[in-house]
């Protein structure tokens, strides 16, 4: 199972029998500084909550209603959207990013909430994708869709209520490839794939093989929006949240196909079958998928270039590439290059639809697509 860099930093306390009082340290802790819990919204906080991510345009100033003919996404950080798709309003992935920043993305789960989504679509368990689901669930009524651990976590997190919804889709035994075919109320149409967590494999020297992408962690953001207490409170709670096995969803109306994963696995060395899966499943208009990952040191943006080619959309927008960890991680212009290189590759390049931190968190004009 794939880890976090901090639940790789675990793993060495581990080894020298630290890791159990470290984190019991770190949770006692966390739970002494109490997070309030989200209030369920008003239909005023909904229509502004809407305007803000979707465009005033978008969304019926009386009731809040988002215009079926256009797909509008809002981007919250890491791996994280709001969606208005066939007029239903969901989530893809659920946390806004903080605890070694604070205000980097601007929003908090108390706004996202207040979007009300329908569903919440989690593609693997880890902090930086899953910390907010509970809560935003609990207080929107948004049915979570994750692996039976998505939805064991989920309900953890606002203190294990039976009654909480989530649709299990396997678990983190079910095998990489295998799919599951449903339908929001709404009319869509949704496929979600098992497939696999970023990886570091050992470098391949054929004819496609890629440099090394290592770009330097943008420090400035850190001494720009420094962590609260809250909010670092916030990350020792969840940093040790399980992965719990990664999907993939598709979601298609009758006139547009929309894909979206949150890690990009190295799916030519370690699960080929996902790719036979990938191939099957109709051409995506947009198709947002994850670029930074573990293998990125060792092969490049390889990985995420074989995502693209199973899939064949005809935009391409980048995920899980902002400085959400300014320590460890890069601001998204650093990916630029390398992507338009991967793209160059291709016999039939995707359009590059670049998303880039901070600019662009928030911002749906960036991401609107008609609907026909």
């Amino acid at each position: 199972m794939a880890r976090s860099p901090i639940q790789g930093g675990l793993a060495g306390l581990a080894r020298r029998g630290l890791a159990g009082p470290v984190q019991r340290g770190l949770r006692t802790l966390a739970q002494r500084i109490a997070t309030p819990p989200i209030p369920v919204p008003t239909i005023a906080e909904t229509i502004a909550a809407r305007q803000r991510f979707f465009g005033v345009d978008a969304v019926n100033a009386e009731t809040g209603s988002v215009r079926s003919d256009q797909v509008i996404l809002s981007w919250f950080g890491c791996a994280s959207f709001a969606v208005a798709l066939g007029g239903s309003v969901f989530l893809l992935d659920a946390w806004v990013p903080r605890g070694a920043t604070s205000g980097y993305v601007p929003t908090t789960p108390a706004e996202v909430a207040a979007l009300r989504p329908a569903a919440i679509f989690i593609g693997h368990g880890h902090f930086d994708h899953a910390a907010d689901a509970g809560p935003i669930a609990q207080a929107s009524g948004a049915v979570v869709h994750g692996t039976a651990e998505h939805c064991a976590t989920a309900r953890e997190q606002v203190g294990g209520e039976p009654e909480f919804a989530c649709v299990e889709l396997g678990s983190s035994t079910s095998l990489p490839g295998d799919r599951y075919e449903f339908e929001l109320e709404s009319g869509i149409s949704i496929t979600a794939v098992r497939h696999i967590h970023s990886a570091r494999t050992a470098r391949y020297e054929g004819a496609d093989a890629c440099d090394p992408v290592k770009p330097l962690p943008a420090l400035r953001d850190l001494r720009s929006y420094p962590p609260t207490l809250t909010d670092t409170a916030h990350l020792l709670r969840r940093l040790t949240d399980p992965e719990g096995g990664v999907l993939l969803y598709q979601f298609r109306t009758e006139t547009f196909t929309l894909t979206w994963h949150d890690s990009s696995g190295p799916l030519l060395d370690k699960a080929p079958r996902v790719l036979e899966t990938l191939r099957a499943l109709p051409e995506s208009d947009v198709h947002i998928g994850a670029v930074q990952g573990y293998n990125q040191f060792t092969n490049g943006l390889r990985d995420p270039r074989t995502y693209i080619t199973a899939l064949r959309p005809k935009v391409f927008v980048p995920n899980h590439h902002d400085n959400w960890l300014p320590l460890i991680t890069a601001r998204g212009e650093a990916f630029r290059a390398p992507l338009e290189a991967e793209l160059a590759r291709l016999p039939k390049a995707p359009t590059l639809r670049m998303v880039l931190d901070p600019a662009d968190y928030i911002a749906p004009g960036r991401l609107s697509f008609p609907a026909q």
